[in-house]
C-alpha cells in the first residue's frame, strides 16, 4: 500500500526516528545522500525536496545543475547501519523550473519509470517482473596501491586453497570447488543469514543464498522476482546491505567481475518476464521451451543489441575478464534452454505459465541497475516491435555446449564484445533503441560514452604487475 506523509510522520515518532536520509544515485550506479534532522521533515519536504548539484554526480546536464530531490515515501525504510534512529528515502531529481518542476530525464530513476510508460504505450505489458542474481565475494582482507613505484593488489579469504599450508584447522576448500559446500567450510554463513534478514526487514524478499563455484570467498544471493522500479531500488538496497554486513563480521564485500584470476568471475544474471492485466505474455504451450512468440521477439531485441547493451550491462574493463571461456561465463550471441553458454538462457524449471521466463547472463553488479534495466527493457521492446526472431536470425537455440565447438564452428557465431572499449563502440553505433521516446536522453549516453572512454584510456596507460612477469627481463 503506498505510503503518504502522514504514514511517514507516524513512522517517524512511532520508531524514534532522530535523522531523516535522502539516498540518491550517481551516473555509476553508487549511492550519495543527505541527511536531516527528523524535526526539520514536513510535509514541504516531499513537496520542494532537497537541493543538490547534478553535475558533481557525473550528470552533463544541458540546464543548469542545481535540482531538487523528491524523495518518494514508498520507499521508506529504517537504516539497519546506523546506530543514530534514521528513516532513509530514494526518490526522483527535478528540474527546478516555474512553476512546476520536472524529471530531470538524466537521473537513472527517471529513465527506469520513463523505460515502463514506454512499454505501458507500446501495449504489449503493463508490469515487468525481473529477478537479478547477486554473485559476490567476501574477502578476509584486501589491499590495493597504484602508486609510480608499485602496482599491485592483495586478497585473502581464510578458507581459501592457497591457505592450505598456514591456515591451521585444515578448513580449506580447494579451487573452484565451493559450490553449495558446508560448514565447516562455509565460514560465512551467519554474515549472508544476516543480510537477507536485513533485507527482508526492508520489504525485500530472498528466495536463498549460497556459497557459490570460487573457493576464493565467492557466494551468491538471490531474491524474488519484483516489478522493476521496485527490484532497480532493491538492488541499490541490497548492495548496500551486503557491504555494510561484510564489514560489521571484519569482511570486505565486492561485486568486482574478476577479483581473483582463475577463479570463477561474479555475474548479476537478469531473469525477466512480462504480464498484461495480470496475465503472461511470455507463455505458450505450444512454443519453444513453452515461450510466446513476443519472448522469442524481446530476445531477439537483446540478441540484436547485445554489443551496446554490454556498455551499459558491463560498464568496467574489468567486467570482460569475467565474460571468457571456461568459467560459465556467456561468450556467445544466442540463447537455449538450460545453458549456461549462451547470452540467453531459459531455465527448465520455471514451468507455470506465470513465472516462464529467460535470463541475460552477461550483465554484472557493477553497472548502474537503473540504466541497465531500461536498456535491458528498451532492447526488449524494440525486438517486439520489429518483430526480431532470434532463430530466423541464427541466434539459436543452441542446445549443445558452445564451448565445446569447433574454431571452424566458433567462427560462424556472433560474440560479446571482448572489451569495454568494443562495447563502447557498439554503443556508440547502436543506441536509436535507447533514445526511442525520449527515455535515454541522447547528451547522456554521449556523456557516458566520453566518461568511460577515459576510463579505459586511464587504465590502458598504466603498467600490469603481468606485464613485469611477461617482459621484464627481456
Amino acid at each position: 500500500m503506498a505510503k503518504s506523509i502522514q504514514d511517514i510522520l507516524a513512522l517517524i515518532k512511532d520508531q524514534g526516528i532522530k535523522m531523516v536520509d535522502f539516498k540518491m544515485v550517481d551516473i555509476n550506479g553508487q549511492y550519495r545522500h543527505v541527511t536531516i534532522p527528523a524535526e526539520n521533515f514536513s510535509e514541504d519536504t516531499m513537496k520542494s525536496g532537497i537541493g543538490f548539484d547534478a553535475s558533481n554526480y557525473g550528470y552533463a546536464v544541458v540546464e543548469k545543475s542545481d535540482m531538487v530531490f523528491i524523495p518518494d515515501p514508498d520507499t521508506a525504510v529504517v537504516d539497519p547501519f546506523c546506530e543514530i534512529p534514521t528513516l532513509s528515502m530514494t526518490g526522483n531529481a527535478m528540474i527546478i523550473d516555474s512553476p512546476e518542476n520536472r524529471p530531470l530525464a538524466q537521473y537513472p530513476r527517471n529513465i527506469i519509470r520513463a523505460a515502463v510508460e514506454q512499454m505501458k504505450k507500446s501495449g504489449v505489458a503493463d508490469t515487468m517482473y525481473i529477478l537479478p542474481e547477486f554473485e559476490f565475494y567476501l574477502f578476509d582482507s584486501v589491499s590495493w596501491g597504484v602508486e609510480s613505484n608499485y602496482i599491485g593488489a592483495s586478497v585473502d579469504a581464510q578458507q581459501s586453497y592457497w591457505n592450505s599450508a598456514a591456515e591451521g584447522k585444515g578448513v580449506i576448500v580447494q579451487k573452484q570447488k565451493n559450490y553449495h559446500i558446508a560448514k565447516p567450510f562455509d565460514v560465512s554463513y551467519e554474515c549472508r543469514s544476516e543480510m537477507c534478514m536485513l533485507m527482508k526487514e526492508t520489504g525485500i524478499d530472498i528466495n536463498y543464498h549460497h556459497p557459490e563455484v570460487a573457493a576464493s570467498g565467492q557466494f551468491e544471493i538471490e531474491p524474488q522476482l519484483g516489478e522493476v522500479v521496485h527490484m532497480a531500488d532493491a538492488t541499490m538496497m541490497i548492495k548496500y546491505i551486503i557491504h555494510n554486513t561484510a564489514l560489521k563480521y571484519g569482511k570486505s564485500a565486492t561485486f568486482m567481475p574478476k577479483p581473483i584470476y582463475g577463479e570463477a568471475g561474479s555475474g548479476m544474471h537478469v531473469h525477466m518476464l512480462l504480464m498484461k492485466d495480470g496475465k503472461p505474455v511470455f507463455s505458450d504451450d505450444n512454443g519453444y521451451a513453452h515461450l510466446s512468440e513476443t519472448a522469442h521477439y524481446f530476445m531477439g531485441g537483446l540478441l540484436k543489441h547485445i554489443g551496446a547493451l554490454c556498455a551499459i550491462t558491463n560498464p568496467s574493463t574489468n567486467s570482460f575478464k569475467r565474460l571468457v571461456p571456461g568459467f560459465e561465463a556467456p561468450v556467445t550471441v544466442g540463447y537455449a534452454t538450460s545453458n549456461r553458454s549462451a547470452v540467453i538462457r531459459i531455465p527448465a524449471y520455471a514451468k507455470s505459465p506465470d513465472k516462464r521466463r529467460f535470463e541475460l547472463r552477461n550483465p554484472d553488479a557493477t553497472c548502474n541497475p537503473y540504466f541497465c534495466y531500461a536498456a535491458i527493457l528498451m532492447a526488449g521492446l524494440d525486438g517486439i516491435k520489429n518483430k526480431i526472431d532470434p532463430h530466423a536470425n541464427g541466434w539459436g537455440p543452441y542446445d549443445v555446449n558452445l564451448y565445446h565447438l569447433s574454431d571452424e564452428e566458433k567462427a560462424k557465431l556472433r560474440h560479446l564484445p571482448t572489451s569495454l572499449d568494443e562495447a563502447l563502440d557498439a554503443l556508440e553505433a547502436d543506441n536509436a533503441f535507447l533514445t526511442d521516446g525520449g527515455v535515454f536522453p541522447a547528451e547522456l549516453i554521449a556523456n557516458f560514452i566520453k566518461n568511460k572512454r577515459e576510463e579505459c584510456r586511464q587504465l590502458a596507460a598504466i603498467p600490469h604487475p603481468a606485464e613485469f612477469d611477461r617482459y621484464y627481463n627481456l
